[in-house]
């Protein structure tokens, strides 16, 4: 790419720089699979595998050449699922592989790809009906089950034998599909799993009749009809999620246990370690029960009960079973979240486990972060441990962001760094590295300078970013912009480039730019996590506040008297509250996708943080951002961006609250994006979303009417 690109520009034409960049690996006989397209100016990624012994890459499935060279037509199917999965790339995005690592499936534009691995022939398309949804081998490579049409179908591999193993028995039953709630919040993104040996799979039946139905429309297009969305909404009920274990001759059992106790289906696991395990949440979120089926009754017996007096957090990887039949678990206690094994805790409070890598006889792979007794709390730092009954061992070795994906004695490890952009990603046998997985994702046209910190009394995670060159004994004093998520699930701070390259762009349009990860995000401690119960918003806002007081104070050239923040998401909701609850502190906002009523959001999430809106009616008026408006006291400018095809945080939120505005008089500036779902992918809509979010900055911080000159500042707390 040409030096005179602008960031912008490329920020949105490189996907924000994932386009090029490796992923979705797989290891099998040592042998890697993994995605890539073919360039940083290339959205549609291709299947590769690589030989680590002798580094030599094959380019295995080429969309361009399969489709020749025709557009890919998704389905609405797809195109939910893709949203759900935050997937904005073309081509082979998805794709998985048999026991032995030799085929592997696929689907394009809805059509069904088989690929051999190990003989060296072109992918075949197999005559299937259609549109094709996660297809997936049998462990023995024999069959390959797939999703269409509601029905959860299965084909031999070399494509005969097509079957329907079950059909919607209703308009509104689908066979084998993730629910809305399941792939939005439970990271639950599969409806089948395969048996070890093939001959069976366990299915969930969803029955999406109980759920209201929304619908979104495109205002731009008045010809075009609404589309019609099943959206289970907080206090309303949820899809009907049932579970069945199916032969490969179509019969059916129902797996049972207390669903009106538990309808929650969080997780499936299903290895040659034990009897199938089920993990299910009463809608409460305060229980989690692993279950084990009984495949020759279906019913199922309790193996463990965790219990918790605010909520349970579902963490990717667990309950699992060990090779040798030992059940794996995470529990948190005494301010850690903690690996167990066979009723034996293989970690303590030096670490906080985010996730469960790959488990093993011997040990169980994981991510952590520093935990509240680590010798050594870096900030923002997450790495690879192997966790065993003989202590702790770190994988990962230098200070950064790491993940790995492991397979017998191979391991693929991604690390991030703050002193180089992407992630390297290795591959290593036995501890030795054998090769590198090259990375074709574009160089960024600048350098991100972050300065990573603890904020105030509850050392709060920060990342400060100051424009290139700045001196700060040159006597300028820089308005401040806040950049935060600073909600649940989205930790911002992080000992890595690539996150914080927008943040520095918006540094370099003469901004000091702050990042604060407050109470509610994610990886320090279960009680930083759920001290955000009942009270959301004014927690993580007052921590914003903190954070800021704390790093101005020590800095005299941020000038406290032009404070700006922007978010998009939980980050949106937080730059809208930040102005209309803290306007002694906050000049400025932009809000992108804010969730302005709760009661607009979905169950899983805003039932965990604060209840039933029927039970708790006060709970959600004093999160909503239209509470109080009129009573404002200083009237701060206020951005609302919202795409109408959000199906996720829907364009009612942004509406409602600047309808509540206008009623109180409060001027403010909406953004509707036609056509532009929650993750904006489209080029010229990132591109010119990050123009028009600073010239609406720099006119709001530089140019205030005297009526709006900041008062007298004031960092206490907001009652």
């Amino acid at each position: 790419m040409s030096s005179e690109i602008t960031f912008p520009r490329q920020y949105a034409r490189t996907q924000r720089f994932t386009q090029g960049a490796p992923r979705g690996f797989g290891i099998a006989d040592g042998r890697i699979t993994f995605l890539r397209s073919k360039a940083a100016d290339d959205p549609t990624t291709c299947l590769w595998t690589l030989d680590p012994e002798t580094g030599v890459e094959r380019l295995v499935a080429d969309p361009a050449v399969l489709l020749g060279g025709a557009a890919e037509d998704l389905s609405a199917e797809e195109r939910a699922r893709r949203e759900r999965s935050r997937e904005g790339a073309a081509g082979i995005v998805g794709y998985a592989l048999d026991g032995a690592g030799e085929l592997a499936a696929f689907t394009l534009s809805g059509r069904l790809f088989a690929v051999s691995l190990t003989d060296g022939r072109a992918a075949r398309e197999l005559a299937v009906p259609g549109p094709v949804i996660d297809p997936r081998p049998s462990p023995t490579g024999t069959h390959i089950a797939y999703a269409a049409a509601g029905a959860l179908r299965v084909v031999a591999a070399d494509g005969s034998g097509d079957t329907a193993l079950a059909e919607p028995d209703g308009d509104d039953v689908v066979w084998g599909l993730a629910e809305f709630i399941a792939a939005e919040e439970m990271s639950r993104f599969r409806g089948y799993w395969w048996a070890p040996d093939g001959s069976a799979l366990i299915a969930t039946r969803v029955d999406d009749a109980p759920v209201d139905r929304w619908w979104i429309s495109d205002p731009a297009n008045p010809a075009s009809a609404p589309t019609r969305v099943a959206y289970p909404a907080a206090g309303t009920p949820n899809a009907e999620v049932t579970a069945w274990l199916i032969g490969l001759d179509g019969t059916r059992t129902e797996l049972t246990w207390d669903r009106a106790a538990y309808p929650y289906l969080a997780s499936v696991h299903w290895s040659a370690g034990g009897d199938p395990l089920l993990s299910v949440q009463p809608r409460d979120q305060k229980r989690l029960l692993t279950l084990a089926v009984d495949l020759g009754a279906g019913t199922t017996r309790e193996l463990h009960a965790e219990t918790d007096d605010v909520w349970i957090d579902l963490v990717p990887g667990v309950p699992a079973w060990t090779p040798d039949g030992r059940l794996v678990r995470l529990v948190d206690a005494d301010g850690a979240r903690r690996v167990v094994v066979a009723d034996k805790e293989l970690t303590d409070r030096r670490l906080f486990v985010r996730s469960i890598l790959d488990v093993a006889d011997e040990d169980v792979l994981i991510t952590a972060s520093a935990g509240t007794d680590a010798s050594d709390p870096e900030i923002g730092e997450i790495h690879v441990y192997r966790v065993a009954a003989d202590g702790v061992t770190r994988v990962s070795a230098e200070p950064g962001v790491h993940t790995a994906v492991r397979s017998g004695d191979t391991t693929v490890l991604l690390s991030s760094s703050l002193d180089r952009f992407g992630a390297r990603v290795g591959v290593y046998r036995d501890g030795a590295e054998l090769a590198e997985i090259t990375s074709h994702a574009a160089t960024p046209v600048l350098t991100a300078r972050v300065e990573l910190l603890r904020a105030g009394a509850r050392d709060i995670p920060c990342a400060l970013l100051l424009p290139t060159g700045f001196d700060p004994a040159s006597g300028e004093r820089l308005p401040i912009l806040l950049d935060p998520y600073g909600g649940p699930h989205g930790p911002r701070v992080l000992a890595a480039r690539n996150p914080h390259l927008t943040s520095q762009w918006f540094a370099d349009q003469g901004f000091a730019v702050l990042v604060a990860d407050g109470r509610g995000t994610p990886g320090h401690s279960p009680e930083w996590e759920k001290s955000i119960h009942l009270d959301l918003g004014p927690i993580t806002l007052q921590d914003q506040v903190d954070a800021l007081a704390a790093v101005a104070a020590e800095r005299p050239w941020l000038d406290t008297t032009r404070v700006g923040i922007r978010g998009w998401s939980y980050g949106g909701y937080l730059a809208a509250l930040a102005v209309l609850r803290r306007p002694d502190v906050f000049h400025a906002a932009v809000a992108g996708a804010p969730v302005t009523a709760w009661e607009l959001y979905d169950t899983h999430y805003t039932e965990r943080y604060l209840g039933l809106p029927a039970e708790q009616p006060e709970v959600y008026r004093r999160n909503s951002l239209a509470a109080g408006i009129e009573q404002v006291p200083t009237r701060r400018p206020l951005m609302l961006v919202h795409g109408l095809a959000d199906d996720n945080v829907v364009a009612a939120h942004t509406l409602r609250l600047s309808s509540s505005l206008l009623a109180a008089g409060y001027p403010h500036e909406v953004l509707p994006l036609s056509g532009v779902t929650h993750m904006t992918p489209q080029e010229q809509v990132a591109e010119n979303l990050l123009l028009l979010q600073v010239d609406f900055l720099r006119r709001a911080l530089s140019c205030r009417d005297a009526d709006q000159a900041a008062p007298t500042m004031s960092f206490s707390s907001a009652k």
